[in-house]
């Protein structure tokens, strides 16, 4: 990141390495963590209208401030068992992209816990864990006060579900 003072030409030498924010959320006991600026909202869990002919993580969309918007059960989608209904459970509205276009989406989790700075040196790679394992939607590992939290690219999570609703004929907004 290049501050106001910096000089254009500065190697990685010299570079300060500034903390992130990220929004944390729980799914089952697994602590993940979200760039806090693709963040749009958090709501308590509304009543989800569901779509026909969509995968099970596609819950359906709801109504925000008419506008029809999706809402995915991340819990689901990374295959852990569904998102139960609870005094915790939330939905946290993101906006993600692709190049000029702009997708607003909930993703529905467990319980969202705090937006915590974490230092880039903190953050440590994806292991390698073997063939045919795509972990590319995971921007690394945050390690903080002997704990991990899994930072996540959510633009690469809902890619592939913008696709699927586009093929159901579902517009994401």
């Amino acid at each position: 990141m290049k501050t106001l003072n910096e000089p254009e030409n500065t190697t990685s030498e010299n570079v300060n390495h500034t903390d992130e924010k990220y929004l944390t959320f729980t799914l089952s006991n697994e602590e993940f963590g979200l760039e806090i600026l693709k963040v749009k909202e958090i709501i308590g869990c509304i009543d989800i209208v569901p779509l026909p002919k969509t995968p099970k993580h596609i819950k359906g969309v709801i109504d925000l401030r008419h506008k029809i918007i999706p809402v995915i059960d991340l819990k689901t989608k990374f295959g852990m068992g569904e998102v139960n209904n609870t005094v915790h459970t939330s939905i946290i509205f993101v906006e993600t992209g692709q190049g000029d276009a702009k997708y607003s989406t909930g993703i529905l989790v467990d319980k969202v816990n705090e937006v915590i700075d974490i230092q880039q040196d903190d953050i440590e790679n994806v292991p390698e864990l073997g063939a045919g394992i795509d972990t590319d939607f995971i921007l690394g590992i945050g390690k903080i006060n002997n704990s991990f939290k899994i930072i996540l690219d959510i633009d690469k999570i809902l890619f592939t579900d913008r696709h699927v609703c586009e093929k159901s004929n579902v517009e994401l907004l």
